[in-house]
């Protein structure tokens, strides 16, 4: 693993070639999984602000989904605050657009209604964030057959994952951090 400031990254972040092909996965991303898209504690207000203008968006399921159990959750297995799902599949904040899953925070972002895009591990999915000893942050790519088609693009491009997801590890991370993973990538890869 590569140490930059508190965080620990994998290698895999540096060396596996991937990039999003939603046309081909569907948006599979925001409907498969335990639980929903984790939520750190910053965002759990803003969820609640931001409700009014997303709720225009949002199936009729999502929106009885959140207005019976909340704007996000609590998951048991371990402890952390998640967004709600739509029968254990999709998440409440999902939409489908000729049958591929979307975000409706995220649109309502591009409709330039709200300032927030979207949760930070929903930007960065298929990295993921964890609580590591010391107070580090762990950041792991989590592979899943769902990506298969984004694996074969980066492939196809010969694009990494860290330069596919630039745009939120500079908004989780900063400008400065993201220069250092940069520079470490390409080190790593001259030296492979």
């Amino acid at each position: 693993m590569l140490q930059i400031e508190n965080t620990l990254i994998s290698f895999d972040i540096l060396d596996k070639k991937f990039c999003c092909e939603i046309s081909k996965c569907l948006g599979q991303c925001c409907v498969e999984g335990d639980s929903g898209a984790p939520l750190n504690e910053t965002e759990l207000p803003i969820l609640e602000e931001i409700f009014p203008k997303v709720k225009s968006y949002l199936t009729q399921k999502g929106i009885e989904v959140i207005e019976k159990v909340g704007f996000y959750v609590k998951d048991e297995t371990d402890n952390t605050f998640v967004t709600p799902l739509i029968d254990n599949s999709e998440c409440a904040y999902c939409f489908f657009e000729k049958n591929v899953a979307r975000c409706a925070i995220e649109k309502a972002f591009f409709a330039s209604e709200i300032s927030f895009q979207k949760p930070i591990s929903c930007h960065l999915f298929p990295i993921r964030i964890r609580p590591y000893y010391g107070g580090l942050e762990a950041l792991n790519y989590q592979q899943l057959k769902i990506c298969s088609s984004a694996r074969e693009k980066g492939k196809l491009l010969q694009l990494y994952l860290y330069q596919v997801l630039k745009e939120p590890l500079i908004r989780k991370f900063g400008k400065d951090w993201y220069e250092q993973l940069e520079f470490a990538a390409n080190h790593f890869q001259k030296n492979m």
